[in-house]
């Protein structure tokens, strides 16, 4: 990096000073005549121009000799000492100037100047860059880079060049197609027309970039290194060539900048190791905004449709529905003219009464919830109303919580004598001691020691089969087939279980 990077750009002070006005009526009449080959301008001729804009009428010499020399301390112009029309020693010793345009100022003004005129993202799709692109890289290829003077220079303008034209117009056509004003294009009756003319547009430049991007692909990884490094040097050795007035950059940066410039093209079509080539977010983004155009058109028609009577179609369509001969060729009648009805989403646990996956949901009966009206109407009295108590709904559901402890300590006891249980030993089990035995086998699995402790002071090891055996564990309302596991309980002194009963668990 440079450290001109953190100074000031001292040439675009004309363009927020206080008689900004005054400056860029000056600057643009410099650039204009810039343009036609005018370079150096009296003071006369400048403010005979700037009068001509009519934008300044009261506009005068004396502040039109004070802009220019302001314009000079901000060096955005070159002072030349204008002898020639001097008729007397005094008027030679007044020192009359002529003025130029710095190159700072012809690229600020003709940024400026290009500013002026977009009106819009603009932008195209154009297929030849592709084939421009590929012809330059299998001319490369095949040259292995040992080209003739002049020849390398000619081949990376024809590469690069249109490789910079088809990001950028892809970009801004794009940009342009998502922009607040295509929304709103999109949503007007008159996007029909233009609709077909779009979507064969859109279509005909995805079709190319299919055809030739992964030949690109294809030639820009193949080329070897000593062919891009002998191509380099024929680029360096041709660019030395044309004489250059500025300091030249050293051959370390001219190489650099070469090499990035290829780095550039070759991940936008090949991508990287763990990055999606930029081209194939191109395709992608096309594709949207094909469907997307075809989403507001046919939007658009059904709008257009939507006033038109339907009663004769409908009528059509009872008759049809009265000679059905059941009612299972009404529902599908019914599915094939309406489709799916509007569906609605209930949040809540699905109450099904088992873990079987092979239950079906037409199975179990349903599960009740209570829906509130979402009218604006207040319904009843706004009184105060009584406090409902709880106490049942409490105490039903700590009777279920200690039931089911009970049968979870009675197991685990049961286990505890054994000591060691294999799962493939185990018979016909409740879908209560299947639920249990899974829980214990998810926290022993979650460990990295495959240990879990329970509050009982019992420690569970798990240990996974020698040879991966699997096994199925039977139950009253299915078959769960798993790895054929081996659990190990051991009871621990009072000490052990209350420090595992603390920070033991897993």
């Amino acid at each position: 990096m440079s450290e001109t990077l953190l100074k000031p750009i001292v040439e675009l002070s004309y363009l927020t000073a206080p008689n900004v006005g005054r400056y860029r009526l000056v600057m643009r009449y410099f650039y204009e005549q810039h343009q036609r080959m005018r370079n150096w301008l009296r003071p006369e001729d400048v403010h005979a121009g700037v009068l001509a804009y009519g934008l300044l009428p009261s506009y005068t010499p004396e502040e039109c000799q004070q802009d220019l020399d302001r314009l000079v301390e901000w060096k955005d112009l070159i002072p030349r000492h204008d002898g020639g029309r001097a008729t007397s020693v005094e008027e030679y010793l007044r020192k009359k100037f002529r003025y130029q345009m710095t190159p700072y100022a012809i690229e600020i003004e003709r940024l400026v100047a290009g500013l002026e005129n977009i009106r819009g993202y603009g932008g195209s799709l154009e297929p030849s860059l592709f084939d421009a692109i590929l012809g330059g890289l299998e001319r490369l290829a095949a040259s292995r880079g040992l080209l003739p003077e002049g020849e390398a220079e000619t081949l990376w303008r024809g590469i690069y060049n249109p490789f910079q034209e088809l990001v950028k117009n892809a970009s801004n056509y794009l940009a342009a197609l998502n922009s607040a004003r295509a929304e709103e294009l999109m949503l007007t009756e008159a996007f029909l027309a233009y609709k077909d003319s779009l979507t064969v547009y859109l279509r005909d430049f995805v079709h190319s970039l299919q055809r030739t991007a992964l030949r690109i692909q294809g030639v820009i990884t193949q080329i070897p290194e000593d062919t891009l490094s002998a191509f380099v040097t024929a680029l360096r050795r041709d660019r030395h060539r044309i004489p250059q007035l500025e300091e030249p950059p050293t051959p370390e940066e001219e190489e650099q900048k070469l090499r990035q410039e290829w780095e550039n093209l070759r991940r936008w079509f090949a991508g990287g190791p763990s990055e999606v080539s930029d081209v194939a977010f191109l395709e992608q983004a096309t594709k949207d905004a094909i469907a997307r155009v075809v989403r507001c058109a046919l939007r658009i028609q059904d709008r257009q449709r939507a006033g038109v009577s339907r009663r004769q179609e409908l009528d059509y369509l009872g008759r049809w529905f009265f000679a059905c001969p059941d009612l299972d060729a009404a529902h599908r009648l019914a599915a094939y003219a309406f489709g799916l009805y509007r569906t609605r989403h209930f949040q809540g646990y699905d109450e099904k009464g088992t873990d079987s996956a092979e239950v079906s949901m037409w199975q179990v009966p349903p599960n009740g919830r209570e829906l509130r009206s979402r009218s604006r109407k207040r319904s009843g009295e706004g009184g105060p109303h009584p406090i409902r108590t709880r106490r049942r709904e409490a105490a039903r559901a700590q009777a279920e919580y200690l039931a089911k402890r009970r049968v979870e300590e009675t197991l685990l006891r049961s286990f505890l004598a054994r000591e060691k249980v294999v799962l493939s030993a185990l018979g016909l089990q409740p879908p209560a001691v299947r639920q249990t035995l899974l829980t214990w086998i998810g926290r022993c699995l979650a460990s990295p020691s495959r240990q879990t402790f329970t509050p009982e002071g019992v420690r569970i090891t798990l240990v996974p089969p020698p040879a991966g055996e699997r096994t199925v564990l039977h139950s009253s309302d299915g078959d769960l087939e798993l790895p054929d596991f081996t659990l190990r309980f051991a009871a621990l002194s009072p000490p052990a279980a209350a420090a595992a009963s603390t920070g033991g668990k897993a």
